[in-house]
This record gives structure tokens, C-alpha cells and sequence, in this order.
């Protein structure tokens, strides 16, 4: 094999007009070899070794992740850590990047495959939130979005915090608004409805989302965890309700009159809108979904706080800093107590209401019924009754 060197000197002598076999017998090569260099125009190249990647026994895995939707490289990186990758997070990088017009595919895909659901079949639910002025003050609304999967008909509630109690407040009152119950709910992984989450379909539900689901004898449906597209028609309703309502209105003067007008748009104008994907009107397209909902039940279910207490000796009970009577007769017994999402109290002794009450801050006083003390009183200023003779007896020692 020739040097660089030894073609310059070819390519020198080439130009000289030496022939080629004369080149040869100087640099004591073969003649071919003289031949093949200047047809070539260059040393020949020499094969080096290709050293095998790192990354190398991962790009199965690296695919794998990629065809299930995964494309974030930190992601994927940590992921080939945990399967004992040792290399560096640009090699990821670099293999990822030639393949990002598989993305693109994938997302035509996904936006092409839609699953559409038959009257009455189900409803999707998720929250959103948003900074507004309530009352001249900033303040931070959670609004809770409830979709129809057949008509795309929603109802949307806003209320001061996204728990267990106010997810389930915000169903039913989307149910009483659409006049009816459909076959399933499908919710996000949120721990009000959800204790886990599972991609096999084992989903283990919170009891008190399963008694309610009973109780309007509708079917809990998780999503897959980390596939909350599952229920996109919902997503995409919680980003039309911040796009157009929460634009359109940005200051209200309680929550009340926020709630107010939120019926007001969705009857004035989420109803009548022209769906995109559907080509129909939502509200005409509602009218083929209504006779598929079953009927709502006869009583409304309880979405209070459920909590207990124990009556203190002086017939009084803690709730949330300040304190509240009780019949003083209780004490010390344990009780159950409801808070109401409307701030109201109500007191059991087993299945027997013995008090109610408004809550209200404690710097505005206790809480007290005159008629829960009215025997612990009588106890204390009763007075003993003695017969003169007993006085009689006083005055013979004085």
C-alpha cells in the first residue's frame, strides 16, 4: 500500500510525462498499482475499525420507547440509565434527532384515529385553572369540564378547590344540568376518583368515587396512565372554556356570579356552536344524545365532607377553629359531622341529626343554640332546698 507521500511523488512525475512503468521500477511498486493511483487521484484510503457504540445494544429500546409515543431524550436517557447505560445523554440525542419525521407521522396518525362514542354512552371529565379578579382580589379557580362523547355537549363549574368533594359536586351538577346519566365516566388518574392506576385495565377506584358511580349507577372509567389523549374531546373543552369564557369575562363579584355566567355562555353560546369534526350543531346534535341518558336518581347524593368529633364536657365541638354547641347531654360522645361545600354543619348522633350550624370564622365568636345548653345550665344554678329547721340550727352556733 502506498504512502501520501509516495502519490505525490506519482502524480509529480505523471505530470512530467514519465511513464507510468518507469514511476513504478522507481518507487518499487507494481505497475498496476502506479495505474490505479492516478485513476483513483489519492493515497488509498486505510480501513480503520469501527468501534461499536455504547449506545449500540440500547437503539431496540430506544425504538421501542419511540414507537410508543415517547420523543422527550431526558426521558429516554434515564430510562437506558435504569437498563444500565453508561454513555452520555447526546449520543441519545444524536440517534433520536434523524428520526423526528416519525413524530410528525405518529401525530397524523393519532389526529386521524378518533373514537366515537354512542348516545349516551359516556362522559368525560377533567379540571382546569385559571388566575381571575373576584371581588377587586386575584384569585386562583379551578373549573371542572364535563364532556358528552356523543353530542360534544359540556357543562363547566368553578369553585375554589379541585378535591374528592368538589369532583364529585361538579359531576352531578353537570348531570342535573344535561338532565340525565350516561353509561360510564371516563376520568383522569386523579387521586379524588383514582387510588391506582394500571395499564393492564386493573384500575382500584377510591370507595367513595364507587359508592357515587352506584349510586347514579354509572361505570368508572380510568385513562391509561400517561395516555391522558384518551380523552381528548374533554382536554380540548377545558382549553376552549380559558380561550373563550375566561377571555371574554375576567372579573366577577363572587363565585356565584361567576357561576352565573358561566351557565349563561354555555346555554348562549358553547350550545349553539358548530362542531368542527361533527359539522352539526352541538345543541341539535344533543337532542339525538338526550333520550339515551338514563334518568337521574330520586335523591341527590351527599358530597359533603364526611368527618368526626367527640363532644367536649362542656358541650361544645371543633370544627375548623372555632367551635360549635352540641346538645350538652352528647358528651362525651363521638359524632359524625358533615360539612357542606355551601359552608353549612350538620351534627349527627348515629343516624339522628342533633344540631346544625353555619360555619364561620373564629374571631366572629363561638357558635351556640341557646336550647344544647339549657340542662348543663339548670345543673349549675339549681338551688338546694333545706327546711328551717336546718337554719334553726345555724343560728343556735352563731
Amino acid at each position: 500500500m502506498i504512502r501520501p507521500e509516495d502519490y505525490m511523488k506519482i502524480e509529480v512525475l505523471a505530470e512530467r510525462g514519465v511513464y507510468q512503468k518507469d514511476i513504478a521500477e522507481e518507487l518499487g511498486i507494481h505497475p498496476k498499482t502506479v495505474s490505479r493511483a492516478l485513476k483513483r487521484q489519492s493515497a488509498p484510503r486505510r480501513a480503520t475499525e469501527k468501534k461499536e457504540s455504547k449506545l449500540a445494544h440500547y437503539e431496540k429500546q430506544i425504538d421501542q420507547l419511540l414507537a410508543s409515543g415517547v420523543w422527550n431524550g431526558q426521558v429516554i436517557w434515564r430510562k437506558l440509565q435504569e437498563s444500565g447505560y453508561t454513555g452520555g445523554y447526546t449520543m441519545v440525542r444524536q440517534y433520536i434527532g434523524p428520526k423526528r419525521a416519525l413524530q410528525s407521522q405518529q401525530r397524523q396518525v393519532r389526529q386521524t384515529v378518533r373514537f366515537e362514542t354512542k348516545p349516551g354512552e359516556q362522559m368525560q371529565s377533567d379540571w382546569g385553572e385559571v388566575i381571575v379578579e373576584m371581588g377587586g382580589v386575584a384569585t386562583k379557580v379551578y373549573f371542572i369540564v364535563n364532556t358528552l362523547g356523543y353530542s360534544r355537549r359540556f357543562h363547566f363549574w368553578c369553585t375554589e378547590q379541585a378535591d374528592a368533594e368538589h369532583t364529585y359536586e361538579g359531576l352531578i351538577r353537570s348531570y342535573e344540568y344535561f338532565g340525565g346519566v350516561t353509561g360510564e365516566v371516563l376520568v383522569d388518574n386523579q387521586k379524588s376518583a383514582v387510588l391506582q392506576a394500571s395499564n393492564k385495565g386493573e384500575t382500584i377506584f377510591q370507595p367513595r368515587f364507587l359508592d357515587l358511580a352506584t349510586h347514579y349507577d354509572f361505570r368508572p372509567r380510568a385513562c391509561r396512565p400517561y395516555r391522558a389523549r384518551t380523552k381528548g374531546k374533554d382536554e380540548r373543552m377545558v382549553g376552549y372554556v380559558k380561550q373563550n369564557f375566561f377571555v371574554r369575562y375576567r372579573s366577577f363579584e363572587s363565585w356565584v356570579h361567576l357561576n352565573q355566567l358561566a351557565e349563561q355562555w354555555l346555554r348562549e353560546e358553547a350550545d349553539r356552536r358548530l362542531h368542527g369534526t361533527l359539522k352539526e350543531v352541538v345543541s341539535e346534535r344533543f337532542q339525538k344524545e338526550q333520550p339515551a341518558l338514563k334518568a337521574l336518581p330520586k335523591v341527590r347524593y351527599d358530597t359533603s365532607y364526611l368527618e368526626y368529633r367527640t363532644a367536649a364536657w362542656d358541650g361544645y365541638i371543633d370544627v375548623r377553629g372555632n367551635r360549635y354547641s352540641v346538645p350538652s347531654h352528647l358528651a362525651p360522645q363521638r359524632l359524625t359531622i358533615r360539612i357542606g361545600l355551601d359552608e353549612s354543619l350538620r351534627v349527627y348522633h348515629g343516624q339522628e341529626l342533633v344540631a346544625t350550624h353555619r360555619l364561620q370564622a373564629r374571631q366572629l365568636g363561638w357558635v351556640s343554640q341557646p336550647e344544647h345548653h339549657a340542662q348543663l345550665w339548670q345543673q349549675t344554678v339549681q338551688v338546694e332546698k333545706r327546711t328551717l329547721a336546718v337554719y334553726a340550727e345555724v343560728t343556735q352556733w352563731n
